[in-house]
């Protein structure tokens, strides 16, 4: 996939990032993580999604001037690895508003995993 391709791809999961954050704040299923957004989002659903969508446009856009230097590029990556992460929040988000709890009891599984490594180790 070509630097292009994958800066456009960031911007488009930040606005679908973006979207889905609005849908499921508004409909009292989730908050917005980021203190400083969620005061944007208080504010209304426009200056949320202008502020959000301007941030993703000026790291897309630098990433791609900057796409010579390696720096750029695995920071391209990252933010990609990092959106994957989110949109999977945004899947588990909506499964469980339709009612489904496998994901909070698979949750609650991996958190006890680092206490068991612990158990087993002393």
């Amino acid at each position: 996939m070509s630097i292009l391709a994958k800066c456009i791809l960031l911007f488009l999961m930040n606005w679908f990032d973006a979207q889905l954050t609005i849908f499921w704040v508004r409909a009292n299923l989730a908050t917005e993580g980021n203190g400083l957004m969620a005061y944007f989002l208080e504010m209304g659903n426009a200056p949320f999604l202008g502020v959000k969508l301007a941030i993703g446009a000026a790291a897309a856009m630098v990433l791609y001037k900057y796409s010579d230097l390696k720096i750029a590029r695995r920071g391209l990556t990252l933010a990609l690895g990092v959106y994957v992460c989110i949109m999977m929040i945004h899947a588990v988000t909506g499964l469980a508003a339709l009612g489904w709890h496998g994901p909070e009891t698979a949750v609650a599984y991996l958190g006890t995993i680092p206490h068991n490594l612990m158990a087993m180790l002393s």
